[in-house]
């Protein structure tokens, strides 16, 4: 699936890396909880996708016993470095690479920088090498919209320590603090909404950092539902899930006139299955909405030979071909015509 979902994504600038969880409630060591997520109890996932949510690579945790982290990043870094080594296979490219906390340390940005990729990410306060930044207890007494920040000029990194609602890191080593412009924050004090001032890696980080969390969204919305014993079950269903949302997010780039929800673009696809392993010696009639949304789908439509004549679909009278997928009696002639609205 790996392979499949990097054949077909699309080639964007940005790129968000995260966890993602797999619902599993069963008896299984590789179980974990995580009290930061939506579903916090099943499976870890280490997923990279782009902004909008397509899932490009993904990975299930195996902690540090299967997995080589490297020597001088955690498991949550190598991780990283392991998306952006499946991401250059496509070309080196400008990639800008968005994650949070978990990940980012002065050292992982050194790595990228060196492998030509831009990242950007909030940062702990340990794994900032020390950085003689302001305290965050006297940036907390200053105006909301405050901040700090130093510049490692031989290896191009910025860290950067704002004042919002909390005091926050942002460390880049592609973009850094200009301009600062203006955004609006609600004030508890007084009530209404004020304008505080935000460095530019901020902005462009809370713009572009969500692709994880959509795509955790959209899969929440219609989960598909595998009522197995066996511990991969979830795990297959969370897979079919993930490919489907990739299949919607390439019909919104690819079709964009003819829009249409999750829920929509889902039930049809279902049909679309549904249709075409149906048992044909059943009895009963055939569903008009099966026929009809199948009928315009320009995909597997062949005119074949038939003994028995029967009427043509589109001007009823008698034809010895007929359309293999349709079922249906069709001239030569006619063919074109009834398959186009």
């Amino acid at each position: 699936m790996n392979c499949n979902f990097q054949k077909h994504a699309p080639l964007e600038e940005f790129y968000s890396f995260g966890e993602s969880m797999c619902e599993y409630f069963g008896h299984r060591g590789s179980k974990q909880l995580h009290r930061g997520k939506p579903v916090r109890l099943g499976y870890k996932i280490w997923c990279g996708t782009t902004s909008r949510g397509y899932l490009v690579w993904f990975e299930p945790s195996q902690g540090t016993l299967f997995t080589k982290p490297d020597r001088s990043l955690d498991l949550g870094g190598s991780m990283v470095i392991k998306f952006v080594d499946a991401l250059q296979e496509r070309g080196f490219l400008p990639y800008h690479i968005f994650f949070d906390k978990v990940f980012t340390s002065v050292k992982l940005m050194s790595i990228l920088r060196k492998k030509g990729v831009k990242a950007t990410g909030t940062v702990r306060e340990y794994r900032t090498d020390r950085c003689p930044l302001k305290d965050p207890k006297e940036l907390k007494k200053m105006k909301r919209g405050s901040f700090d920040y130093k510049v490692d000029e031989s290896e191009e990194i910025i860290v950067c320590r704002w004042h919002d609602s909390s005091v926050v890191n942002i460390c880049s080593n592609a973009v850094g603090i200009e301009p600062v412009r203006l955004t609006s924050r609600h004030s508890g004090a007084a009530k209404t909404r004020t304008q505080v001032h935000q460095p530019s890696l901020v902005k462009l980080y809370q713009e572009k950092v969500g692709g994880v969390g959509r795509m955790d969204q959209n899969i929440a919305k219609y989960k598909v539902k595998i009522r197995g014993m066996k511990w991969y079950s979830s795990f297959i269903g969370y897979v079919i899930d993930a490919a489907l949302n990739n299949a919607w997010q390439l019909h919104r780039i690819c079709c964009q006139d003819a829009q249409v929800d999750l829920l929509a673009f889902r039930r049809y696809i279902a049909c679309v299955y549904l249709e075409s392993n149906a048992d044909t010696t059943s009895q009963g009639r055939r569903s008009r909405r099966l026929e009809t949304e199948s009928r315009f789908d320009m995909i597997g439509h062949w005119i074949i030979h038939q003994d028995k004549r029967t009427r043509c679909a589109l001007c009823h009278s008698q034809t010895n071909t007929r359309c293999e997928k349709c079922q249906k009696g069709v001239h030569a002639k006619c063919f074109r015509e009834y398959h186009i609205r």
